[in-house]
């Protein structure tokens, strides 16, 4: 069984670096191309189901990948996006401004980090591994998931036994590829955050608002 796990397109919120969180953003021009080619390149699979979180951006990358498959996409909130509560919106300045010392301790400790309102990284880990066990089905062999930066980066915590605290040591841009395989002696991960079919396999786009 394998999982083509996806992170969703580019948003005008990823561009400014404005925390996204549960906030409902849509791809932008570029993000709708990303989305294209990502189901260009996993078009040549035979998918049996492909899934998203509720959030616009995820599945509308979702439906184009499952255009090319004759699929409906399937919704599961336990794959949605952290809720950065009181941050969404905000730029990193802005949340320094009323918040000070909790943005560096974000990027130095996130694990110890419950976001104002909203979630920390164990949060989001228990509920994106419960649904990804539910998710698995003996009758498939290939799924595309796709969803968010902070739940794929700690599920693959999860899957290479990491600690959560490892979090930033993972970098998946926007309609990245992730292949994790499962089989008779557990799991192991070929491909990680693979870009290749955006043409930019080594020049990453930092991103702020994560």
């Amino acid at each position: 069984m394998k999982l083509f796990c996806v992170r969703h397109g580019q948003t005008d919120w990823n561009v400014k670096g404005k925390f996204q969180g549960r906030t409902d953003i849509p791809l932008n021009s570029k993000g709708l191309r990303q989305a294209h080619s990502v189901a260009e390149m996993l078009s040549g699979l035979s998918l049996d189901s492909v899934w998203s979180s509720e959030l616009s951006r995820s599945r509308q990358t979702a439906e184009k990948i499952a255009s090319f498959h004759d699929l409906e996409v399937n919704i599961s909130e336990g794959i949605t996006e952290i809720s950065h509560g009181k941050w969404e919106g905000l730029v990193a300045y802005q949340i320094e401004q009323k918040w000070p010392g909790m943005l560096e301790k974000w990027h130095l400790d996130p694990h110890m980090v419950t976001m104002p309102d909203g979630e920390n990284l164990l949060d989001v880990q228990k509920r994106a591994v419960k649904t990804i066990s539910e998710i698995l089905s003996p009758e498939h062999e290939n799924i595309a998931i796709v969803s968010h930066d902070a739940v794929l980066k700690v599920l693959l915590c999860y899957w290479l036994d990491c600690p959560v605290r490892s979090f930033w040591k993972f970098q998946l841009s926007n309609c990245s590829i992730t292949m994790v395989e499962y089989n008779d002696t557990g799991i192991r991960i070929p491909l990680m955050g693979s870009t290749s079919h955006l043409g930019d396999v080594f020049t990453r786009e930092e991103q702020k608002g994560l």
